[in-house]
């Protein structure tokens, strides 16, 4: 192709010599002259072609790396388009279990509340009952034993009942401690992303 070039530049600038008025004297030195310019102009053709050559070559050369750059960028847009499709799904599969581990301590809360109440009616109606108990103690000190045995094994039954729940109390805040701790650290992580 850069020589169809050449020959088209060659034969424009041959018909430019032709197309001007040639006065021929017949001397030799009329040739000589106008064989020195189309050397000259035949050297200017080839370096002509040469350098749209190396132009061609070079251009060729950028447009390939350029063509690889683009495919690079494009992989790597492509990359970064599924890592933040796979961020949303993970971001919508927090909020899920931040939902569920809000709405169990919502539930765990309500049950410590209802089970401290009632413990604090145990508490009451223990307090009630040791002031019976000591006053039927006394009472009955001299009276029947068996009865006052009988009171204190119920008051020693209620007070290991009343422990019990105590302790169940303390489980439940424990576990409440830990659903927050979590959902904690389960915002935490969604704030970050």
């Amino acid at each position: 192709m850069i020589w169809r070039l050449c020959l088209l530049y060659l034969a424009g600038g041959l018909g430019a010599v032709r197309a001007g008025p040639v006065k021929w004297s017949g001397k030799t030195a009329d040739r000589v002259a106008r064989r020195e310019d189309v050397n000259v102009l035949m050297y200017g053709v080839i370096q002509l072609g040469e350098s749209i050559n190396n132009v061609y070559k070079s251009t060729e050369g950028k447009v390939a790396n350029i063509l690889l750059t683009l495919n690079e960028h494009e992989r790597a847009l492509e990359q970064l388009r599924e890592q933040t499709a796979q961020a949303g799904e993970v971001e919508i599969q927090i909020k899920r279990v931040i939902e569920l581990l809000q709405d169990q301590t919502f539930k765990q809360e309500s049950q410590t509340k209802m089970t401290e109440g009632q413990l604090a009616d145990i508490e009451r109606e223990e307090a009630v009952l040791w002031t019976k108990v000591k006053s039927l103690e006394a009472h009955l000190n001299s009276t029947t034993p068996t009865i006052i045995k009988e009171l204190l094994e119920r008051a020693t039954f209620n007070a290991s009942i009343l422990k019990g729940l105590q302790h169940l109390t303390h489980f439940q805040k424990q576990l409440i401690d830990n659903h927050a701790e979590q959902l904690w650290k389960l915002q935490r992580m969604s704030e970050a992303l």
